[in-house]
């Protein structure tokens, strides 16, 4: 028998509806004028910057692998200082020109290069000079959500860090409330369509099952039971 909702978990199950709303609405606005999605600003840079997100990023240094950086959320976020090389790979060429514009606006262009592939293609990665034990940091925000087989992309990135590199990142998983887990298993399927990532991906397990990590103890998972996105 399930636990009866504590006060706020209703507003917190009803928060990524709105989210799968959101996606549906240009949707089908494409759908029925047949132009290219609208896209207006995201709220979410902003919300990034009340998490640790910017110290995660600052964290990075050396020669530096982000993964799946998308549009870009975090490049204005990345300092010179400390950095030798920042290396972006990411499969969907649709984000490479906006990924372009920003690297031009904050000057990263000769610091930074975007790899049209995946952490799995290693022979591209190979030509770019990316081997393993060849990296001194990964980061990772919010990816591990969405790649089809995480725990294949985590035994990646372990070959490719160099002995004492840094896994730095920031997700979201399964929910350890029992009552959060029930509706995360429901509104998953929702949420994958839409919004296209996974609410109930086991990542910590991912993570440390990937190889011998010298401080798993460090991970942080704040409690947030109501929340349908839990962060780790």
């Amino acid at each position: 028998m399930l636990p009866s909702p504590r006060p706020g978990h209703l507003a917190s199950f009803l928060r990524p509806w709105s989210m799968i709303w959101m996606s549906i609405c240009p949707l089908t606005l494409f759908f029925l004028t047949q132009t290219d999605i609208i896209h207006k600003p995201s709220g979410f840079i902003t919300f990034e910057d009340t998490t640790v997100v910017p110290s995660l990023v600052h964290a990075a240094s050396g020669l530096v692998l982000e993964l799946g950086p998308g549009p870009g959320n975090q490049i204005h976020r990345f300092g010179t200082a400390g950095v030798t090389f920042i290396y972006g790979v990411e499969p969907n060429s649709l984000f490479k020109e906006g990924i372009d514009a920003k690297l031009r606006k904050h000057g990263l262009s000769v610091n930074y290069k975007l790899i049209l592939c995946g952490v799995e293609d290693s022979d591209v990665l190979r030509d770019e000079g990316i081997s393993e034990g060849s990296l001194d940091a990964v980061l990772c925000i919010q990816v591990l959500c969405a790649v089809k087989d995480p725990k294949s992309v985590m035994k990646e990135v372990w070959k490719l860090l160099k002995p004492g590199g840094r896994f730095i990142f920031w997700e979201h998983g399964e929910s350890r409330d029992r009552l959060t887990g029930t509706v995360q298993a429901l509104t998953n399927p929702a949420w994958n369509t839409f919004v296209g990532c996974h609410l109930t991906r086991r990542v910590k397990a991912d993570i440390l099952h990937s190889g011998e990590w010298e401080n798993p103890g460090d991970i942080e998972e704040p409690e947030e039971p109501a929340s349908l996105l839990p962060r780790i």
